[in-house]
């Protein structure tokens, strides 16, 4: 709840008469900008690659998931306990090892790799579920049959991994199942790799071609044709191959070039995988495949792909609702309060620019006098302005003028947390001004930010900011919105919101 457009601007006035010809030619060099990557994926006829994301979470990870729901039932069948505890235990495992990422997309198809994921969170999920049995029944000792539960459930979710991973390992190698995969990069690694993923097609990766802005091997020597030497047109060659996984070989591209591809692959929901650099040095980690003994560190999808962006959709609406509610009895003496200290209107209407640029009117209480739109939109509003009236200066302290902003979020304009909304003008200017400023768009604005409760409001730099909230994109989880939010919490009862 802590409004960001308050301090002294950069630039105070700015000209609201450029032409939409100029606006969309503001790119830092030749980039296309992230929004404009992502207008492709609205067509109807655009969306492949991010079927095919779907298809990817929803083939192996949710076969595993499955198969052990199913094996829960057969283990409780097996040792005879009740169809209370088998639902008890399995809500726990299946919870503790969607934790350990034991449902997940990988390359390589081993069991054995994956027995100490299965094994700790196994464990994890039987000590809480001992725990509560021994607590709810501290009368009725627990039998054997409950605590040979989750030993069962072990054996039977291996053997029923291992059939699982056997049959999809059959499945990528006699049909047509790999990945559709770009490689950038077409030197001596870019090459080995397509060479890696023809000859080992149970790998699950399919090379189509490859993409180099600077590519020294002769094209005769290359396994796949090389599609493409521009760069910043990888969104458009993505869609055009219908690609569904980009790996990122060696390269001599800069390295704000390869950041701003990693940023539109994923905006075309592509997997992407990066070689790192020293790969011979690197060791194996969460997020680390290994082709053939190359590493290759898949980074994490889009926040909006992922299942828990879902939970956090659902979370945002609820909460928004439910402090409508209970802010209705502040909301309606603050309105009175406006009406009789100045007069209409109450709120105060305001174009932002949100998710893939879309604009939308964000809703606050007013709290300065009315302002004209040319005003409204190209000013930079000053915490000293003496427009301010007394009662404005404290519903802006308390944060109160923020609170309408609920709806924008139950509309689904906002989200509790996410990069602050910026107004159209400004976000031409800084998206010209500070690299990746438009790429955080590709998540919904919120009403708190990470930049917000980091110190970053007012006269504050932009680039630290924009620095910030790529950070909260790339890091995103449900934990860190609830940590955000607390943070956000302790300023507004601290007043230190403005």
């Amino acid at each position: 709840m802590l409004d960001d457009m308050t301090g002294v601007a950069p630039t105070a006035v700015l000209d609201l008469e450029v032409t939409d010809r100029v606006r969309r030619s503001r790119r830092l060099g030749e980039k296309r900008s992230l929004v404009d990557a992502r207008a492709l994926l609205r067509a109807p006829s655009n969306v492949v690659p991010r079927r095919a994301h779907l298809r990817g979470v929803l083939g192996l990870p949710a076969s595993l998931l499955l198969i052990d729901a199913l094996g829960m039932f057969g283990a409780g069948w097996l040792v005879g306990t009740t169809l209370k505890q088998v639902f008890l235990f399995g809500g726990l495992v299946i919870l503790a090892r969607l934790a350990a990422r034991v449902y997940r997309r990988r390359l390589r198809l081993s069991v054995l790799e994956d027995i100490p994921r299965l094994f700790n969170a196994t464990a994890a999920a039987a000590g809480v579920y001992l725990a509560l049995l021994t607590v709810v029944s501290a009368d009725h000792p627990t039998d054997e049959h409950t605590l040979l539960l989750p030993t069962t459930f072990f054996g039977v979710s291996l053997l029923a991994h291992g059939l699982v991973m056997l049959v999809a390992r059959t499945a990528r190698r006699r049909l047509p199942l790999g990945q559709r995969t770009l490689i950038l990069g077409a030197g001596r690694v870019g090459t080995a790799l397509a060479m890696t993923m023809i000859e080992h097609a149970d790998l699950g990766l399919r090379p189509i071609g490859f993409v180099d802005a600077d590519c020294h091997t002769p094209l005769n020597e290359l396994p796949r044709p090389l599609v493409s030497t521009d760069l910043s047109k990888l969104s458009q060659t993505i869609l055009e191959h219908r690609a569904t996984t980009v790996v990122m070989a060696f390269s001599t591209a800069k390295e704000a070039t390869l950041v701003d591809t990693v940023i539109a692959s994923h905006s075309t929901g592509c997997a992407v995988l990066v070689v790192p650099r020293l790969f011979e040095l690197h060791h194996d980690g969460p997020d680390v495949e290994r082709l053939r003994g190359l590493p290759l560190v898949r980074l994490r999808p889009d926040p909006t792909l992922r299942p828990s962006w879902l939970i956090k959709r659902g979370f945002d609406v609820f909460v928004a609702a439910l402090c409508l509610i209970l802010a209705s009895p502040l909301l309606a003496v603050t309105a009175l309060a406006i009406l009789i200290d100045s007069g209409r209107p109450v709120f105060f209407l305001q174009e932002r620019v949100g998710l893939d640029g879309r604009r939308f009117r964000l809703y606050k209480f007013r709290s300065m006098r009315p302002a004209d739109e040319h005003e409204s939109q190209t000013q930079w509003n000053i915490a000293a302005d003496p427009r301010l009236s007394r009662l404005g200066r404290f519903i802006r302290r308390a944060s109160i003028d923020e609170i309408p902003q609920l709806w924008n979020i139950i509309k689904g304009d906002m989200s509790l947390v996410g990069p602050r909304p910026e107004r159209p003008t400004f976000v031409e200017q800084f998206s010209a001004q500070h690299e990746r400023y438009a790429a955080r768009h590709r998540v919904p604005v919120g009403l708190t930010g990470l930049a917000a409760v980091s110190g970053l409001r007012g006269d504050t730099s932009i680039s630290e900011r924009a620095r910030y909230d790529n950070y909260y994109i790339a890091n995103w989880s449900l934990w860190l919105d609830v940590k955000i939010m607390m943070l956000t919490l302790r300023e507004v009862l601290l007043a230190g919101g403005r």
